[in-house]
């Protein structure tokens, strides 16, 4: 009998904004991956169907049901992946779309962060915590943040916005910024998005995201596979943080 393989769902919100690195790795990790296009009308799988649920980030705000009712049933289908225990990774909306599943308040942040900024991992003494880097540079792309969810940990904050990762027990993890992010992605979201790109402290120019070095994303690459081999259960925490021991 062929061996089923495991199923990877991510909900999209544009056509701009794909799996980028984290799509090679699902594949190698031997997952078949399938997709719900929500800007398209798409209906939702079944939750019992898929192993790892992945939500990607999109232009609209976790607000707008009433211009985009699907935003009901999304926020449904999330809450009962995470009640479930399926591992839950969410990225920018992704993360905004858990909080507000989970009953915390998404609301506009203070400043929009557009580019690639720094920040800053909080030291955890739960051992079960994903350890991000003391400080590491990200890609940014919001301009609204989020309460925590309730029982939610802090994972990490830069001056910015402070809440800009955030786990729930061992299999949710929500991050407002986007470690998936690769050349084509970047140049994706700007060409499509560039009417937001107002200059100013917390907004880069085209020319600034574009310029970054192969080596900055591999390093937000590197730790995107760290976080998706945590949330799978691939490796043991504890080897992940022997790895990360410098820097946590």
């Amino acid at each position: 009998m062929q061996k089923v393989k495991k199923r990877a769902h991510y909900l999209q919100h544009a056509s701009f904004e794909g799996l980028g690195s984290i799509e090679p790795w699902l594949k190698s990790s031997g997952y078949h991956i399938s997709n719900t296009r929500l800007f398209e009308g798409e209906q939702l799988p079944d939750l019992e169907e898929i192993s790892f649920l992945v939500i990607m980030g999109g232009p609209m705000s976790v607000n707008d049901e009433d211009e985009l009712p699907w935003l009901v049933q999304e926020k449904d289908f999330i809450r009962g992946a995470v009640e479930t225990g399926k591992p839950v990774l969410g990225v920018c909306l992704g993360a905004q779309l858990i909080a507000s599943a989970l009953g915390a308040r998404v609301y506009s942040n203070t400043i929009k962060e557009i580019g690639w900024f720094q920040v800053q991992g909080l030291l955890s003494h739960d051992p079960a915590t994903f350890c991000f880097p003391q400080a590491v540079e990200v890609f940014q792309w919001h301009g609204e943040t989020f309460d925590l969810p309730q029982q939610a940990v802090h994972l990490a904050r830069n001056l910015n916005c402070e809440n800009q990762a955030f786990q729930i027990g061992e299999t949710v993890i929500g991050m407002q910024f986007h470690l998936e992010t690769t050349p084509r992605s970047a140049q994706q979201i700007v060409s499509h998005c560039k009417a937001e790109l107002i200059p100013s402290a917390t907004i880069q120019s085209k020319t600034e995201i574009l310029s970054i070095s192969e080596r900055k994303y591999r390093t937000v690459n590197n730790l995107m596979k760290e976080i998706l081999t945590y949330l799978t259960g691939k490796t043991p925490l504890v080897e992940l943080k022997k790895e990360f021991a410098t820097q946590c």
